[in-house]
């Protein structure tokens, strides 16, 4: 992989991290078990995408800066679920709120001071690929949810436009 690296990488939530929408497939509240898995107030067990976790740990440890941009009206349950997966610890930013993922990536980069050009975004919507690249940031659509081939292919995209 090339020198070039993003400075901030954002990732969407619902069917990019995990495999539900959070406002319409799961119910709070959400309760942590033993066993360390999570499950909803119906019994739904709560799961990510398969290479979601190896993900984020190996960007932290690399040093990236990274962020959830989620535009859901169920702000306390999406970061319920993010705390009780201890995400936090791996995301500098979070804006979790019903708005256009442009709102969300202006506040990144008031917050941080990172351009938009030095930003790499993962969505699985189309629509908000097309109106976070109008900013200049990279944007991967990951329609199957962010894997280890989607991140390599991101990274590598990025280096090649920077």
């Amino acid at each position: 992989m090339s020198s070039k690296k993003p400075q901030l990488v954002v990732f969407d939530l619902d069917y990019t991290l995990w495999p539900f929408w959070v406002d319409t497939h799961v119910e709070a509240p959400f309760m942590l078990q033993g066993n360390g898995e999570i499950v909803d107030s119906a019994g739904y067990h709560v799961t990510v995408y398969p290479d979601v976790p190896q993900i984020l740990e190996k960007l932290h440890a690399e040093g990236y800066v990274m962020a959830v941009a989620s535009r859901t009206s169920c702000i306390e349950e999406a970061n319920e679920l993010v705390e009780l997966l201890q995400w936090n610890r791996y995301f500098t930013y979070k804006e979790i709120y019903p708005s256009a993922k442009t709102t969300h990536f202006e506040k990144f980069r008031q917050k941080s001071g990172i351009p938009f050009k030095s930003m790499l975004f993962f969505d699985d919507e189309h629509r908000n690929i097309v109106d976070v690249g109008s900013l200049g940031v990279t944007c991967i659509l990951a329609e199957d949810g962010v894997s280890h081939d989607v991140l390599k292919s991101g990274l590598e995209t990025f280096a090649r436009k920077s």
